[in-house]
């Protein structure tokens, strides 16, 4: 029996989970040090991806590359800070230099800065699960810090990536979002802001190359704990507040995200751009 697949050419039967393999291919995961983008790198690296990893500490990239080895795939280091388009550009060329071609692309880099836009003239707004100083007004440089590397980040990787992809006709392109980008929070507004424009970037980019078969979606996390989220989740009274605010009442699980990313990146999502997909125990659905 045969059945028409992806090419539109006739191909014997195959097992399913052969369309999540990523043998042969080739990925960019940017802020792979720790969290998320280490828990997607090693998910790629599992699923038979040779990764890239990227962020602007190399001694945690380092480690995460050790790790990737270990499945026996291929690992290049490169550090990189993605608010700099130069230096994002820096490591598109050098995979391409390396490994002579690129099939994907994850733009995971993010910064945080939980701060008022404005000082509070008295504490009454503050939420009650939050200790901030609300007494002050958020920075230029706290603004740009937060802005230029989650949606500037997410630009510059996608404009760099983009002459090779289009010119192959394929490629799929990852881009980390959050619930933020839909969901409001208080003393969150560059950060929320910021990934509500990886939202929107990411459908009309999508949109743009849909037609060159380059695939560009959004996977949006709830509340997980990670090391930029870690002071949060250490604290007894914010952690049952993010516990009591999510419908399964339980953390996030790393792998679940490695999974997503690993069908996002696999012949399985070819049909699937200009999505932004949550992952976060029913936030977004209450």
């Amino acid at each position: 029996m045969a059945k028409t697949r992806r090419t539109g050419k006739q191909t014997p039967e195959a097992p399913i989970l052969a369309d999540f393999r990523l043998d042969g291919r080739v990925a960019i995961v940017t802020g792979a040090g720790r969290g998320i983008g280490r828990a997607i790198a090693l998910a790629l690296a599992d699923a038979g991806a040779d990764v890239v990893v990227a962020a602007r500490t190399r001694p945690e990239l380092e480690t995460v590359a050790k790790d990737i080895r270990a499945f026996g795939r291929q690992a290049l280091v490169v550090p990189a800070d993605v608010s700099k388009s130069a230096q994002v550009d820096a490591l598109v060329a050098k995979t391409l230099d390396h490994f002579s071609k690129l099939d994907i692309l994850v733009n995971n880099a993010g910064a945080y800065r939980e701060v008022a836009v404005a000082p509070f003239p008295d504490k009454v707004l503050r939420p009650p699960a939050v200790m901030r100083d609300t007494s002050s007004r958020m920075t230029d440089e706290e603004f740009r810090v937060v802005v230029d590397t989650n949606i500037g980040g997410v630009f510059y990787g996608c404009r760099a990536v983009a002459p090779h992809m289009l010119s192959r006709r394929c490629g799929k392109i990852i881009n980390v979002s959050s619930i933020v980008g839909t969901k409001a929070y208080k003393l969150e507004a560059a950060y929320d802001a910021s990934k509500a424009a990886v939202n929107m970037l990411t459908r009309c980019l999508a949109l743009e190359w849909a037609a060159y078969n380059v695939c560009v979606n959004a996977l949006a996390p709830g509340d997980y704990n990670t090391s930029m989220t870690a002071e949060a989740w250490n604290d007894p009274k914010r952690r049952k507040a993010y516990l009591e605010s999510i419908p399964m009442h339980r953390e996030g699980d790393m792998r679940n995200l490695g999974s997503l990313a690993v069908y996002l990146a696999s012949p399985a999502s070819d049909y699937v751009t200009g999505q932004v997909i949550y992952i976060d125990g029913g936030i977004t659905a209450s």
